[in-house]
């Protein structure tokens, strides 16, 4: 199979566009593994920012697509990830998020979204082409899931304000090698909306 030409990145899409995904990356989460306390006062500055791009996609029906790692747990399915998240001592970052009934979730098992996933797949059948990645861990999952959305010949915006950090250093290094590296739109949430 050909892969499709290579595209120069739009330039200021908003969601909503017909060939355009939200995708939320690693926010059905316990917050119970080594970094978690690293990581837990980006997310809380993340969780409201996310929960209205989620409102935004929603209301101009713009799919919406949570990738999640499953921990390990291969029995697991999303609604079990979703609940033990809700359960957990962290539920106040879960529950702004959750997934509606016209949701997709992937499963992950590796960093990228895309990784032995039917993401691809899935974005090709509804022909998306542009993707939002919100989400975490930016210099991690998000950052993999850029690259490999770029390989794929997908666009990529990551709203700044809206992927959460580990190690803010590595965060914004991460963002650099998106934008420049990858051609992703860096940018806030509101300038999705210009």
């Amino acid at each position: 199979m050909t892969p499709p030409p290579m595209r120069a990145p739009r330039t200021g899409n908003p969601v909503g566009v017909k060939n355009t995904a939200l995708l939320v990356i690693d926010m059905i989460n316990t917050y119970d593994h080594k970094d978690a306390d690293l990581l837990i006062p980006s997310a809380r500055t993340v969780v409201p920012v996310v929960a209205d791009l989620l409102r935004r996609a929603r209301d101009r029906s713009a799919p919406v697509i949570y990738a999640n790692d499953n921990f390990g747990e291969w029995r697991s399915h999303h609604g079990e990830l979703l609940d033990h998240a809700l359960s957990g001592p962290h539920s106040h970052l879960v529950k702004p998020l959750r997934p509606d009934r016209d949701s997709l979730f992937v499963v992950k098992a590796r960093h990228s979204v895309f990784f032995e996933t039917p993401l691809e797949y899935l974005l090709r059948q509804q022909n998306i082409d542009q993707l939002i990645l919100t989400g975490q861990v930016t210099e991690q999952c998000v950052l993999y899931s850029a690259l490999d959305a770029h390989i794929r010949h997908f666009d990529v915006i990551v709203p700044r304000d809206a992927v959460a950090h580990i190690h803010e250093d590595l965060a914004r290094a991460a963002l650099r090698m998106m934008e420049r590296n990858m051609g992703a739109r860096v940018c806030t949430s509101e300038d999705l909306w210009r």
